[in-house]
């Protein structure tokens, strides 16, 4: 139970759900369900790739350190580049959403409707979410870890929230109180009523985003007391809630509110970035403080678990030099890394003050290149899994499926939306509809990413060559290796 918790809790479903399902819908329409069962495949695939990598070699640089192992220097710094852009990007949509739904609270406790308003005010908005990103730096820094029985708590709340949400929200668009009552279809489940491969793409790389997480219960190995059942069994527990929550969700919110492009349609872009805050009082009346507490709890709880991440990456890649050293230190009192989670921090909000300042659709566009990013950073996990383990693929049945065939399904899958979804995103309708110089926002923000991770290491290399001479981290594969690792 206690790793069903963590799975459910870093996924933050009532975050990720407000974030994701009206980007989903603008995407795909109707066909959400079956984009969130399809997203979930390579998802699943690719999180054999990271047990098998982390139970050979665990290490807390992960993607960064094995594909440094499996292809060398290069193709290592980018992975782990591009682990450390996806974290940033989500840190920062945690921290916006968070700020939304205090705001929200703080409207319905005050009995004062105008103040949910602050949050569209950007003098108001982008310091209140440095605030929050702050906050969550600090109690990351010093190592307070939420109490098992907090992260019960939150996770029930977020449970019992959601399915409050679905219910009400099925029971009036039934009763002929919906926005747009849209009858439940079977269609909307089957992947094959979608002819158009781009949309497909573009709507998987949104659902990758709703399950981006979920495979921490697989790594959990070492800390659980039947290491072989276990971790197994937890995830599949955490699959089975998490795929019926957000199904559900989806089909609540079509069928209530439709998926139409005024109003209180999910297709309207004024509701993308967050679908609770704008259907919740509609949906629940006076119960809507439910969802409201459920978001803001379930996004700072993920803001200070996510920073962790890269935090970590940052310390890992200074550790083996493929970083200033000064990024590695820590802190002798908390054990935490100091610099590191400094940086971070202020990358983030610095990210998302800019961001909102050049568009309005910051949220909904950051979420699309999350996408893009977790696909990259999974993608090249999985194909390092392979070539690490390229000498005993077929040295049996196991290592066949989880080691070979899983891996190369599951990653060749994400590289392949990786470009997919890249070149499609320049168009300026993709996404948000906002574009820049008349190329797509996503586009412009995923490529300035990865053209920002290339100028860094280049630079590095200069400073530092350690790292890229391969004396510090060598090739090798599963028989050879002997690398010192971080943990």
């Amino acid at each position: 139970m206690g790793a069903v918790v963590i799975g459910i809790s870093c996924l933050a479903p009532t975050y990720t759900l407000t974030s994701g399902i009206g980007p989903a819908i603008s995407a795909v329409g109707v066909f959400v369900p079956a984009v969130l069962i399809l997203g979930f495949i390579p998802m699943l695939l690719v999180a054999f790739a990271y047990r098998e990598l982390n139970n050979r070699a665990p290490d807390s640089g992960t993607t960064f350190t094995w594909a440094t192992k499996a292809f060398g220097p290069w193709v290592g710094w980018m992975g782990g580049w591009g682990l450390i852009a996806a974290t940033i990007l989500v840190l920062s949509n945690l921290a916006a959403v968070a700020v939304d739904f205090f705001y929200l609270l703080v409207a319905q406790i005050a009995g004062k409707p105008e103040l949910a308003d602050l949050t569209r005010n950007l003098w108001v908005n982008i310091p209140t979410t440095l605030v929050f990103l702050i906050a969550a730096a600090w109690v990351a820094y010093r190592g307070m870890d939420t109490t098992q029985k907090m992260q019960y708590i939150l996770v029930a709340i977020q449970i019992i929230a959601i399915l409050t949400f679905d219910v009400a929200a099925l029971w009036r668009a039934y009763n002929g109180d919906g926005f747009d009552f849209t009858p439940v279809e079977f269609s909307w489940f089957n992947p094959l009523e979608m002819k158009d491969f781009s949309v497909i793409a573009a709507g998987i790389s949104l659902s990758i985003f709703m399950f981006w997480g979920w495979d921490v219960t697989l790594t959990m190995n070492e800390e659980t007391k039947n290491p072989e059942k276990t971790p197994g069994r937890a995830a599949t527990v955490v699959i089975v809630v998490t795929i019926i929550l957000y199904v559900l969700t989806a089909v609540a919110v079509m069928a209530w509110a439709g998926i139409g492009e005024t109003g209180l349609g999910a297709g309207n872009p004024d509701n993308q970035e967050s679908i609770f805050a704008v259907l919740s009082y509609p949906v629940m009346g006076p119960f809507a403080i439910l969802i409201y507490i459920s978001v803001l709890a379930s996004s700072f709880a993920s803001l200070q678990s996510t920073l962790v991440s890269p935090a970590r990456t940052i310390l890992a890649m200074s550790y083996y030099k493929a970083l200033p050293p000064q990024l590695a230190k820590i802190s002798p009192r908390f054990q935490t890394p100091t610099v590191a989670t400094i940086v971070a921090t202020v990358v983030s909000g610095a990210f998302y003050a800019i961001t909102r300042v050049l568009s309005e659709n910051a949220l909904w566009d950051t979420i699309a290149a999350l996408g893009l990013m977790i696909c990259f950073y999974y993608g090249i996990t999985a194909v390092a899994c392979l070539w690490y383990f390229r000498t005993e693929l077929f040295t049996s049945v196991s290592n066949f499926f989880f080691k070979f065939l899983f891996p190369l399904l599951g990653g060749g899958f994400l590289l392949v939306m990786f470009f997919i979804t890249a070149y499609d995103s320049m168009d300026p309708s993709f996404g948000s509809g906002s574009s820049i110089g008349g190329v797509g926002t996503v586009f412009v923000l995923g490529a300035s990413i990865l053209i920002l991770g290339l100028i860094l290491m280049f630079f590095t290399r200069l400073r530092h060559p350690e790292f890229f001479t391969g004396s510090v981290i060598s090739r090798s594969d599963s028989r050879t290796d002997n690398t010192p690792t971080l943990s």
